[in-house]
Parts: C-alpha cells; sequence; structure tokens
C-alpha cells in the first residue's frame, strides 16, 4: 500500500474526518485528498511528522511510504547507504 492510501486507511479507523484532519495539520482538504488518492506525491517532512503524530504512528514507517528517509537521517545519507550496503550484501568494508 502506498503513503496516501495507508494513511487514509488509518484516518478513516480512527474515525477522523478529512476536514478535520486537514484543518489539524494545517493544509486544504482538498490537497490532503489529493495526497491519499495518490494523485500528489507524499507532502513536505513537516506534514508527515504531523500527520504522524496526530494519527498515533511511526513517523519512520511513514517516511518508509513515503520512500523517503526520515530528517533525522537524510543529514547522514552516506553513511545511511554504507550500512544498507553492508547489511544487503552481508560483507564488511
Amino acid at each position: 500500500m502506498s503513503f496516501g492510501p495507508y494513511v487514509r486507511h488509518r484516518r478513516i479507523e480512527l474515525g477522523l474526518g478529512l476536514n478535520e484532519f486537514s484543518a489539524r495539520i494545517g493544509i486544504s482538504p482538498a490537497y490532503w485528498s489529493r495526497v491519499e488518492r495518490g494523485i500528489e506525491n507524499p507532502p513536505r517532512d513537516t506534514l508527515i511528522e504531523k500527520t504522524a503524530s496526530l494519527l498515533g504512528m511511526s513517523v519512520d514507517e511513514l517516511f518508509l511510504q513515503a520512500a523517503r528517509l526520515p530528517p533525522d537521517m537524510q543529514k547522514d545519507l552516506p553513511q545511511v547507504v554504507t550500512l544498507y550496503r553492508r547489511f544487503s550484501t552481508g560483507t564488511r568494508r
């Protein structure tokens, strides 16, 4: 499941309407509807973090759903890539 449908499922599961949810994270319902339907790409990092908090979800999981690194890992991209390569190939460099 991609980011938008994943978040939508959780929002509905919690009984939050689109208008209420989007107001609470500070964006327009029309924009968020497009995100949930996959018409828009996942939103900027701050909105992903707000979404995770509001829906009681893991920030890391939402960033994975958005196919991005969490902000605290973005600055460490070279180390993240190195660690990934080590664990995915099973070799040490």
